[in-house]
Parts: C-alpha cells; structure tokens; sequence
C-alpha cells in the first residue's frame, strides 16, 4: 500500500504565499519595465527636440554669415570699379561734364564716343548731385524726337519729372522758338525743352570699369 505523505497547513500556506510572491515580483518586473521604456521614449522626444532647435540655430548662423559674406563681396565690388580721369562717380556711376558747347545730338555724340551716354536721371538724388555740379544750362538725355509730347529717356526708359513751372511746352507754339524736342537743366536747375540745334554744355553718364 502507498502512503502519501500529508502536507501540513503550515506548508500549504508557504506554498501559497510563495506564489504570491512570485506574482508580485512579475508584476514588479513588467511594471519596471514598461516605466523604462516609457522613460527611454521621453529621452528621445527630448533629444530630438534639442536637435531641431540646435540645427535651427545653426541655419541662422550660417543664413546671417552668408548675408554679411554677400553684402562684404558686393561692397568690395563696387568699392574695386574706378571712374576714368576726368569723370565724377556718384551712386556707383561715372559722370563727365563737357567742357565744350553744341547741340543735343553732337552731345550724345560725344558721350556715345567716350563709352556712355547723356545722363538718365533715375532719382531725386541723381538730380540733386547735377544740380550741384552744374552752374548753366546742360543738355541731359531726354527727348521727345520720336513722338511729340511723349518724353523718353535715351535708354528708352519714360519719366516726366523736375519740369520747370508750365514745361515742357514745344515753343509755347510760337514759330520763333520752332520744336522744343530736347530737354536741358536751366539755370534754376529744372528741365526745360529746347530746340535740339541750340548749343550748350552737356553731361555724360556711364557705368564705372
């Protein structure tokens, strides 16, 4: 006959606490681990965060020192480009006041022959820096030939402006002063038009070398 061997009370209760101990401690070891990927998973948003703001940092770094890089090249630009002998630089332009009279197109003429032009006024300016340098009347690079009333620039480019009171007005349309189709600064350092036959100085404009 087998006889089995009788457990005691004491040791099924130490059984039973063992497995809740063994409950606890897996219980303890899941939640250990789940609190420390949690923890891994902010350490990264954290990281990546620092990152982005970091390679933020460096984009503006570097966008402001190719913005200073750029306007320090384009300083010595124009600061290397000269004007010939005899010509005034203003605003990154070379201009030659003549030292002769004629009409409008022997001007241009001569400006054409020295590399340029007549002067375009462009700005008030440009139109402050002539009349500070001319004391009499000088041809500049306007003209209505082409069409009459419709006033154009050399270049081709269209301003009306700095027009002496009540000009341009062709002659006024009295035959003694024939077509006005070319216009100068007067002596109040404003445009009129004149007959392009007249003769005066004239000023010429061209880009530095």
């Amino acid at each position: 006959m087998n006889v089995h061997p009788v457990k005691t009370v004491c040791q099924i209760h130490v059984r039973k606490n063992e497995g809740k101990n063994n409950t606890r401690k897996r219980s303890r070891s899941i939640f250990y681990h789940y609190y420390e990927a949690e923890i891994n998973v902010k350490r990264l948003y954290v990281g990546a965060i620092i990152s982005l703001g970091l390679l933020n940092v460096f984009l503006l770094i570097g966008l402001i020192s190719l913005g200073v890089f750029c306007e320090f090249c384009l300083f010595n630009f124009h600061e290397s480009k000269t004007c010939p002998a005899g010509w005034m630089m203003f605003n990154s332009s070379c201009y030659f006041l003549s030292t002769s009279s004629g009409s409008w197109n022997k001007a241009r003429e001569d400006c054409r022959n020295r590399g340029g032009d007549l002067v375009v006024i462009n700005d008030d300016d440009e139109q402050n820096f002539l009349s500070a340098i001319i004391n009499e009347e000088t041809w500049i690079g306007l003209n209505d030939i082409e069409t009459e009333g419709s006033w154009k620039w050399v270049d081709d480019t269209p301003l009306t402006k700095h027009w002496a009171k009540k000009q341009p007005d062709n002659g006024g349309g009295d035959p003694h002063w024939g077509e006005e189709d070319c216009a100068h600064i007067n002596t109040e350092k404003l445009w009129n038009d004149l007959k392009c036959s007249d003769s005066m100085q004239w000023i010429c404009e061209k880009d530095p070398v």
